[in-house]
């Protein structure tokens, strides 16, 4: 159970994230038509398509999202093992909470990738294959800015962009994850910094 309950969390990360993407994906009309306003003007639910990673960036070749697909399944068998790791080190049991938390949001947002494209066939035209290559679902939309984002920015320049991305929840598990541990970067990596205590002989010169 030692172990467990680290990807317990992951687990449940990932119930959430998809229930939420089917009830979208089932129930709402895609883009400003399908728009629901939450809160006031700037919480809305807006469903809408990532193709590529944060901030819909897009590799670029043929086999790009292919290939971020691939590393999405590597890093995530990478971060199932650090779980593993922390725990038999006897890590700080909040770092391990967070990287539980980051797991669960790689799985979510890999589900998307690798069988959305053929489960709802969201696949970007022209895909060598529906699998690996599926959009990921996204909903939540904070609206602080909407414009075009000026051409002299790399790899977003032109491209119509709000200040604040639509994200989903996989996207907040990541974020929260990461976010919690550089606010606590002295607390969980501190047996990081001590020093190596010598033996005693070798204090006393012996």
């Amino acid at each position: 159970m030692k172990y467990w309950k680290y990807y317990l969390v992951a687990l449940i990360v990932i119930i959430i994230d998809q229930a939420v993407k089917l009830i979208v994906h089932y129930n709402m009309e895609m883009g400003m038509p399908g728009e629901i306003v939450l809160l006031g003007d700037w919480l809305k639910l807006h469903y809408t398509l990532n193709p590529g990673m944060a901030f819909g960036v897009e590799l670029g070749s043929d086999y790009g999202k292919l290939m971020l697909s691939l590393f999405r399944l590597v890093a995530v068998f990478g971060i199932a093992y650090y779980i593993y790791h922390l725990v038999k080190t006897k890590a700080p049991k909040g770092l391990i909470w967070c990287i539980g938390l980051i797991l669960g949001g790689a799985i979510g947002n890999l589900i998307d990738s690798t069988f959305y494209g053929v489960l709802f066939d969201n696949h970007p035209y022209g895909s060598s294959t529906p699998w690996f290559h599926g959009q990921v679902i996204d909903m939540f939309y904070i609206d602080i800015w909407e414009g075009i984002v000026p051409h002299w920015i790399p790899l977003l320049g032109g491209k119509p962009m709000s200040l604040w991305p639509i994200f989903n929840v996989a996207d907040s598990a990541i974020f929260i994850g990461v976010l919690i541990i550089l606010f606590n970067q002295k607390r969980f990596f501190a047996h990081h910094d001590e020093p190596v205590k010598e033996p005693a002989a070798e204090q006393q010169g012996l």
